[in-house]
């Protein structure tokens, strides 16, 4: 499963049950986002006992984005019984600001700082 843009790549590596996400994240609004959220859905249908989101080289995400993701970790929160580790880089300004709402709205989320 794997989405490509000339700005992003989005997908899903099911031997280590990752998602990875890279590049530059800016569609111009939440419905230009639906294949990414038809890959997500997908993925949470799976029911696996721990699910990856890597991060690490998602250099901007806009509130488009953000909304979009978001509502993925609710998914993942409302499946129960799926642990969520989010990868993320302290170098990218946006995961700083950003991510820790994620623990907010999924107390049991695993954070991963590099």
């Amino acid at each position: 499963m794997e989405i490509k843009t000339d700005d992003y790549q989005v997908w899903y590596d099911p031997g280590t049950a990752t998602v990875y996400f890279q590049g530059l994240l800016r569609e111009s609004g939440i419905a230009d986002y639906k294949a990414i959220e038809q890959l997500l859905e997908q993925i949470i249908t799976q029911e696996l006992p721990t699910l990856t989101m890597n991060l690490l080289e998602l250099e901007f995400l806009n509130s488009s984005g953000m909304s979009v993701l978001s509502r993925f970790v609710i998914g993942v929160r409302k499946k129960r019984g799926i642990e969520l580790v989010v990868k993320a880089a302290q170098r990218i300004p946006w995961q700083g600001k950003s991510l820790g709402n994620w623990q907010r709205l999924m107390p049991s989320l695993t954070l991963q700082w590099e």
